[in-house]
């Protein structure tokens, strides 16, 4: 049964299928802007990857996609909406990464660039030298690195420090700019976000994003979970004016765009599954050879007590990198990449409640963990995550009170946009960086002037940051004034 959140008082000029952060953040805009939006989502609850529940045991509030959101707090259209006057409220833990090595020590990313740098010893101004202006740049850059590639930088000499390294392959630049391997295994975890493998073009660009969040803005959690978010933002929609209707799964786009303009936060596959015949036969093709990258198992935890790791600095981040050195993370992306489950995965584990009480009852905690797999694998890695969290935190089965999976088929199955279990919305190869999902002026229009998309499959692509339905609005916005039917037009 679908439910209506808000209304309005005449015909909504834009429809926006899909209410995943992207599609929020469209629909804040556009509403804002007075264009009267329309928002239908398939599942009862908003947030697509923004959503969170109690999956193990009552009390125990678990982030079901993304929970660590550097790029949302972050990012330039997210970060000017008023969302703390409707409950959002960010959580900074100690430091925002810790990589823990063998031998009971670890690498710290510390908000402190200077802290970060002193930690990595000899590299520690090449580190500097690496992310230091990237850093110091981010608000500039972010406008850059977070929008369409092909546009007239505003900030060309922020770019153009970003653009010498970011097409480097990660393990290259690793390689090249550090000497010991703490730095290297640090840059490794940072890059291996990207889910695809350290060799590959390109591969160092998310690296260099994650570095200059974790000192220009943190790496935050949402207090009380991710879904606060999505809500924040739901209610900045609401209160100009725009609709959400949820439980309402559009399979046709004429049957609820009653003339509309009309925004997806869609990839390729659902969109073609949505609107395919309102399409051409090229712009088909160019979403048919879209390409997904790997998929995901993911692990919730009840916890007795925090994870008990064996670098007592572990415990002052919120997030945890688990792979050890740069060439065994290197090693278990690439076979991912060639469709095998490696033995010691990279895995990416946060633990929310050291720094925000209010998800789990009280002395017991919260963490999730998960690994990159083979797209559509249904294999359980249960314990291979588990025994790379035993490796740098012995005795952390004994402190699991319960558990909740899911593997790749089953993430699509969450949402059908993560095609094969692939978080990201397509895979972040170079070609699909210039061209998602196809080869445009405008990446956010379509073959059909009265269709957009902006989703995790347009630029900037995967992360919660809003700005590819940011942007995907803005396109309509002109439509709509080239129609004349816009206030102002």
């Amino acid at each position: 049964m679908s439910r209506h959140e808000g209304s309005t008082t005449a015909r909504p000029s834009v429809t926006i299928i899909g209410a995943g952060p992207n599609g929020l953040a469209a629909a804040a805009l556009l509403a804002r802007e007075g264009a009267r939006p329309r928002l239908f989502e398939a599942h009862d609850t908003i947030g697509g990857g923004l959503r969170s529940a109690e999956v193990t045991r009552p009390g125990f509030v678990h982030d079901l996609c993304a929970s660590v959101l550097p790029l949302a707090v972050g990012s330039p259209f997210l970060s000017g909406l008023p969302l703390a006057d409707h409950g959002l409220a960010w959580v900074h833990p100690g430091a925002p990464l810790a990589h823990p090595l063998d031998g009971g020590s670890a690498v710290m990313l510390e908000r402190d660039l200077d802290a970060t740098a002193a930690g990595l010893g000899p590299d520690g101004p090449a580190y500097r030298a690496l992310v230091e202006p990237l850093a110091e740049a981010w608000p500039a850059l972010a406008e850059e690195v977070l929008g369409p590639v092909a546009h007239l930088p505003r900030h060309p000499w922020a770019l153009a420090r970003f653009g010498m390294r970011a097409p480097w392959p990660a393990r290259f630049l690793a390689e090249r700019a550090f000497t010991g391997p703490r730095a290297r295994a640090l840059f490794a975890g940072l890059a291996a976000h990207g889910m695809i493998p350290l060799g590959a073009p390109a591969s160092s660009a998310i690296g260099l994003v994650l570095a200059a969040t974790g000192h220009a803005v943190g790496w935050p959690f949402v207090r009380g979970g991710a879904q606060k978010l999505a809500d924040a933002l739901a209610a900045e929609v609401r209160a100009h004016g725009g609709e959400i209707v949820t439980g309402h799964r559009v399979d046709d786009v004429d049957a609820v765009a009653e003339g509309s303009v009309v925004l997806f936060d869609l990839t390729p596959r659902e969109l073609l599954r949505v609107a395919g015949p309102r399409f051409s036969g090229g712009y088909r093709r160019a979403l048919e050879r879209y390409r997904y990258g790997p998929g995901t198992f993911k692990i919730d935890y009840a916890l007795s007590g925090p994870i008990p790791w064996a670098a007592d600095a572990c415990r002052r981040a919120g997030t945890v990198h688990l792979g050890g050195t740069l060439e065994e993370i290197a090693a278990a992306e690439a076979a991912v990449a060639r469709g095998e489950m490696p033995e010691r995965p990279f895995v990416l584990l946060a633990q929310p409640t050291l720094f925000d009480p209010t998800r789990a009852p009280e002395g017991r905690h919260v963490a999730w963990a998960y690994a990159h797999v083979p797209a559509g694998s249904d294999v359980d890695a249960s314990d291979r995550i588990e025994a790379q969290i035993e490796r740098f935190a012995p005795g952390f089965r004994e402190r699991v009170l319960a558990r909740h999976t899911r593997n790749a088929v089953e993430t699509e199955a969450y949402d059908p946009n993560f095609v094969g279990g692939d978080v990201n919305g397509g895979l972040l190869s170079l070609r699909q960086i210039v061209a998602r999902p196809a080869w445009r002026a405008d990446p956010y229009g379509t073959s059909d002037p009265d269709l957009f998309v902006g989703s995790a499959a347009t630029p900037p692509g995967g992360g919660v940051h809003g700005m590819a339905g940011y942007h995907a609005a803005r396109s309509v916005l002109r439509r709509l004034r080239a129609q004349g039917a816009f206030p102002g037009a």
